[in-house]
């Protein structure tokens, strides 16, 4: 092995750890700003953690849809940045913007006008619906503020800067907590406000972390320097918004299935106990905070594919050397990814007693959220393996419309339908519907052997 190869390779298995490390730090404070809200609303009464856990449903559909648009950013503007073309980056961020903000204010109209009809589609129980509006009429304001801040990280991270994201995040959790144990509860001379306080927390939260992006971009940033006008400018670039379209609209169109998909699975739980729908939220944003290596691992994944790819089209390599080394670390990047999964699964196996003990809720409550912990336990394995391979390495060779229609077969012919028949017809406990939500975790992992490995996924852009 030339000394070329061995240099590419650590520079790309350094930037794939660096990255990874800066985003699972983000990851860990941005879930924790979810953990302490459910903590600090779950010792104020177990109603209003229910009630708020439905309108996460409503948070985790616009995350998912503005994360489509984040990662489809990061498709394109990871290749421009292997080309060192950051004007290009700066288009395509444009184009996002725009995007992200519409899908914000269509949410903002339906969560500000319309929450009783959006919250009774997850629960028919009507003391729930009340709390959960009460948040949700206040929360819907940082819609937009979280969609520019998730497009300008999008942007940066694809030019191989996380840390932003990582500082931006620790402010809003400190900010969070800070103010959620003030205005919850009525301390530090705050009016007790409850839900409400929550909601008002976490949305000042969001306008800090869009500020921090603005204000780094404005005063710190050397690398793609960043101007007002890229962003206000009436001008589309039409070659790179027909590439956006292309590439980050089954990105967009999975994320929105997925988040859809996933308040479909709460409305089937929400239709079972309250102690259910409080378990649920529970193990999933514990689950998350967990995992986040994984999704971490996912991330930096599509950017170092991307950026090897863009380098690889200013550089006069031989075809099959090319393929090669691009074989060698998808390889390489899957045993990675079992490592990461085999570890999350044993640490959030050892630590769900003791997380489970900082809640006030029913012995129910708490033997659901456990049973339900040690499902994913077992199943985020499955989750490292098949999505950081689906999203980090075919999506980020530019194969985004097979991570859509994979992400539908599975979710909407197999889990939902399954679950559905579970809870309903064969009327099965709790645990083993929750079983079925989460099979797809595990058999995504056969598809995922056959299609990485396959390497067809390599896409022009």
């Amino acid at each position: 092995m030339n000394t070329t190869i061995q240099s590419d390779r650590r520079d790309f298995r350094i930037g794939f750890f660096r990255m990874l490390l800066v985003i699972a730090l983000q990851n860990v404070i941005v879930y924790g700003v979810s953990l302490l809200d459910n903590i600090m609303l779950g010792g104020y009464t177990e109603l209003a953690l229910s009630g708020v856990a439905l309108v996460n449903q409503v948070q985790f559909l616009l995350q998912m849809l503005i994360g489509g648009v984040s990662d489809g950013i990061i498709v394109i503007a990871s290749r421009f940045w292997g080309e060192k073309n950051p004007e290009n980056i700066k288009k395509t961020a444009n184009i996002a913007m725009r995007v992200a903000l519409g899908i914000g204010a269509v949410m903002f109209l339906f969560a500000f006008f319309a929450p009783h009809s959006v919250l009774g589609i997850l629960t028919d129980k009507e003391h729930v619906i009340a709390e959960g509006v009460k948040y949700m009429r206040i929360i819907c304001f940082s819609y937009f503020f979280f969609a520019g801040t998730q497009v300008l990280l999008g942007m940066l991270r694809s030019a191989e800067t996380a840390f932003v994201g990582f500082i931006n995040s620790l402010a809003a959790l400190v900010c969070n907590g800070i103010l959620n144990y003030g205005l919850i509860y009525g301390n530090f001379g705050m009016p007790e406000m409850g839900v409400r306080g929550a909601a008002i927390a976490t949305l000042i939260s969001r306008i800090l972390e869009f500020l921090i992006v603005v204000v780094y971009l404005a005063f710190f940033d050397r690398k793609l320097h960043v101007r007002l006008k890229d962003f206000i400018t009436l001008h589309i670039d039409m070659e790179i918004f027909r590439k956006f379209i292309k590439v980050s609209l089954p990105v967009v169109l999975s994320g929105g299935s997925w988040g859809i998909a996933q308040a479909m699975q709460t409305a089937i739980l929400g239709r079972l106990d309250e102690s259910v729908i409080s378990a649920n939220s529970i193990a999933t944003t514990v689950f998350s905070i967990m995992s986040v290596v994984v999704y971490g691992a996912a991330t930096a994944t599509s950017v170092m594919i991307g950026k090897t790819l863009g380098q690889w089209k200013t550089e006069n390599r031989p075809e099959a050397e090319r393929m090669a080394e691009i074989k060698h670390r998808a390889r390489w990047l899957q045993v990675v990814y079992l490592i990461i999964g085999s570890a999350t699964g044993i640490a959030l196996f050892i630590m769900k007693d003791i997380i489970i003990d900082a809640y006030n809720i029913s012995d129910e409550t708490r033997t659901l959220a456990i049973l339900f912990m040690t499902v994913l336990s077992v199943t985020v394995v499955g989750t490292a393996y098949q999505m950081t391979s689906l999203t980090g390495i075919v999506r980020g060779g530019g194969d985004t419309k097979f991570v859509l229609f994979n992400d539908i077969i599975f979710m909407w012919g197999i889990v939902l339908p399954s679950s559905f028949i579970a809870a309903f017809v064969l009327e099965l406990e709790p645990l083993f519907i929750f079983m079925c939500l989460k099979s797809d975790q595990i058999l995504k992992c056969f598809v995922a052997v056959v299609k990485v490995n396959r390497f067809k996924w390599i896409k022009k852009i």
